[in-house]
């Protein structure tokens, strides 16, 4: 232990449980915890960063209840650290590590920096369940399929959950920024308001799902988590995505679950090592987040225009395709998507409307709150079969025959799309309120009489473009 303070650089692991940088700082001595809205916070889009600084503001709470604080800044991450170093006589720098390209370029920057000023820079393993040079194939390189990955890592053990750390105050604490008052909200504009209620957030929060999900969702989640109009999923995806909640401690409590016999049980470890198959994937590959991780298909003619009439129509919820509509209306209202309508949306973009997987991967960007960088491109990538264990490209999803196995009844599409009801409900109406004025629509609009591209036809263009590039 030292009577010097250790900082600790908080950026994706807004929790106090299971935190192994956390507590490998307070194991040696006080703690300055830090949140610095640097250049990568600058780069996110609307959704994620609004959520961000949600996400830090609670755990600036949470810290103080015990007996802690957060300090709060806004500039280039080594240029804030450096300021804090000199401020504070820190001579040590903790945090977890981050794979996609962006946050391992500043990272990797930070640290030789600091060592070069002597200062101790130390990284630890805490956003996922297993680091990605640790998974191996038995020539020795890295996974490119997931049923491989996951057959090799579903027997390991990620070592066990840590416990929240007793945190010493330094003597003072230096002066922090308002985060309120930075504006991280400012691209949302009136949409906060509406996704708002729908978010859980903080630590708190975050356990308070995993333990609802394992008393009344898990037994049922292989089934339910694909039926549209059904709350079947766990909803995890947006606390994992800020680290709420360790991907460790989801791990133990499926584990248990299955201890217990809960049938959907397994199914839920799929997903969360599917969550790691993405970061693995971004780590050994990084290029899958701004290229085709498949070169083959860098000649494929997409359409790049973001502003088409049948892509403006795609974001608006306007395709008259009505399952995709409901979808991307549901990400407005709520700042998420059901897992199975997000391959139904990334389909129709960009085998449909042949467009490209990029349009829809920064458009998700701007719009989720659980969005992700490695899970993002991983997902758009699969679905345009551009990506690695991709969707066969012959696969085009039929958006009504979807609409018809996986809401058979049509409550997700009426729940969703007011135009389809004579009295529809809140949720559908919410969309009008999200919505930017610009686009200037309105409940009262008709809903349009035939799709952008319909089912058959865009099946077909699709195929025919792919069979005249030698898919």
């Amino acid at each position: 232990m030292t009577e010097t303070p250790i900082l600790y650089w908080t950026r994706r692991d807004f929790r106090i449980a299971d935190n192994p940088a956390l507590c490998a700082a307070a194991a040696r001595g006080p703690v300055i915890p830090v949140f610095i809205v640097d250049e990568v916070v600058e780069g996110h889009g609307a959704a994620p960063k609004w959520r961000l600084g949600l996400g830090a503001e609670a755990f600036g709470a949470a810290l103080r209840e015990a007996g802690s604080d957060l300090v709060v800044r806004r500039g280039v991450a080594l240029d804030v650290l450096r300021a804090l170093v000199s401020e504070t006589g820190a001579r040590e720098v903790h945090w977890n590590r981050l794979y996609d390209p962006a946050a391992r370029g500043r990272d990797e920057d930070v640290k030789a920096a600091l060592k070069t000023d002597g200062v101790a820079a130390h990284s630890h393993a805490g956003h996922v369940l297993f680091e990605p040079w640790t998974v191996e194939t038995g020539t020795g390189g890295f996974y490119r399929v997931y049923t491989p990955f996951w057959k090799a890592v579903r027997g390991r053990d990620p070592g066990e959950a840590l416990k929240p750390p007793r945190l010493l105050a330094p003597e003072s604490w230096p002066s922090s920024q308002d985060l309120s008052g930075m504006g991280l909200d400012r691209a949302m504009d009136r949409g906060a308001a509406v996704v708002r209620p729908h978010l859980a957030v903080g630590e708190a929060a975050a356990q308070g799902r995993l333990g609802a999900f394992m008393a009344r969702g898990i037994a049922d989640y292989a089934e339910a988590r694909d039926d549209l109009a059904r709350d079947g999923t766990s909803h995890l995806s947006e606390n994992l995505t800020y680290g709420e909640i360790s991907a460790r401690t989801c791990w133990w409590a499926g584990r248990r679950a299955i201890e217990d016999g809960k049938a959907g049980a397994e199914t839920f470890l799929k997903e969360l090592v599917w969550r790691d198959f993405a970061h693995h994937l971004v780590f050994h590959t990084p290029h899958i987040v701004e290229r085709n991780w498949r070169e083959e298909w860098d000649a494929f003619p997409w359409n790049e225009d973001a502003d088409a009439p049948e892509v403006v129509a795609w974001k608006r919820g306007r395709t008259g395709m009505d399952v995709v509509d409901a979808a991307m209306r549901e990400m407005y209202v709520t700042g998420r998507m059901h897992n199975r309508a997000r391959m139904l949306v990334a389909s129709y973009l960009t085998k449909h409307l042949l467009s490209h997987w990029k349009i829809g991967m920064d458009w998700f960007e701007d719009c989720l709150v659980d969005w992700d960088p490695a899970s993002n491109a991983m997902g758009w990538q699969w679905s345009s079969g551009s990506g690695p264990d991709a969707t066969p490209y012959f696969r085009v999803f039929n958006p009504e025959t979807q609409a018809e196995k996986f809401d058979p009844h049509g409550r997700y599409r009426r729940k969703w799309v007011a135009e389809l009801s004579s009295d529809p409900p809140e949720t559908a109406l919410s969309y009008f309120d999200a919505a930017p004025r610009g686009w200037d629509m309105s409940p009262d609009d008709d809903y349009p009489a035939a799709p952008v591209v319909d089912a058959a036809s865009g099946r077909k263009r699709a195929l025919e473009a792919y069979e005249n590039r030698g898919f």
